[in-house]
């Protein structure tokens, strides 16, 4: 299997009980597939002790690198901040209790060799509730329309990029709307998108804050004051 030089990206609030558990997945895989690679943890003003403890972590291994914002970006913040200080020629970025199953990370990474950027989306429905259907079929649609961008799910779970689509973006989004930001400048640069259909593990510890009403309306606001600036 091809190796490759990662930077793994974990945005992460209140993870205390999936933290441990995603790093030492992280590490088996990284010794499987990469010739080298770093773990970037940014904690978004945590309040379990999360940060904390992967300071520790981190104390204990050096290819950990442990981040703290002093105030609650609602995610954008985060995930600029773990992008901006990625170092590798590839850059995988998912979620903090790391829902992707590492086979699926595997197949993901092939997809670069005829694209720049690799965007999964699920397979199944991942939360039946009405009021999530609606805003995730409602927000994708928002964003097709405003940005031209046919993603089936524009925040899902598991990205990966080459180096080269990252540099010299100048993020404006505290929210998880930076997802868009990221995809809209890369399509306007010509770089290539592909798509990877998997199924997510559910979270089992811990809780999502993506759909708070606080980031939710951060979200259209990062969208509208973006749209309107271009």
């Amino acid at each position: 299997m091809k190796k490759y030089n990662i930077s793994f990206v974990f945005p992460m609030f209140n993870e205390a009980e999936n933290i441990e558990e995603t790093l030492r997945r992280t590490r088996a895989l990284a010794a499987d597939i990469c010739d080298d690679y770093e773990i970037v943890i940014v904690d978004d003003a945590s309040t379990d002790g999360s940060g904390d403890l992967v300071d520790k972590l981190s104390s204990r291994d050096a290819r950990i690198k442990s981040i703290r914002l002093k105030v609650n970006t609602k995610f954008g913040g985060a995930l600029k901040e773990g992008l901006k200080n990625a170092s590798k020629e590839i850059v995988v970025y998912t979620d903090s209790d790391l829902p992707a199953k590492e086979e699926d990370i595997k197949k993901a990474l092939e997809l670069l060799d005829g694209g720049d950027i690799v965007t999964a989306y699920s397979l199944v429905l991942k939360d039946a509730s009405l009021k999530r259907i609606i805003m995730s079929k409602g927000y994708n649609f928002l964003v097709h329309l405003f940005f031209g961008l046919k993603i089936r799910d524009i925040n899902s779970g598991l990205k990966i990029y080459k180096r080269k689509v990252l540099e010299g973006l100048d993020l404006k989004s505290r929210s998880p709307f930076v997802d868009v930001e990221i995809f809209a400048e890369a399509a306007r640069k010509g770089f290539r998108i592909k798509q990877y259909g998997l199924v997510f593990d559910l979270r089992t510890r811990g809780e999502s804050t993506i759909s708070r009403m606080s980031v939710v309306v951060r979200t259209f606001w990062d969208m509208l004051r973006y749209r309107f600036s271009r």
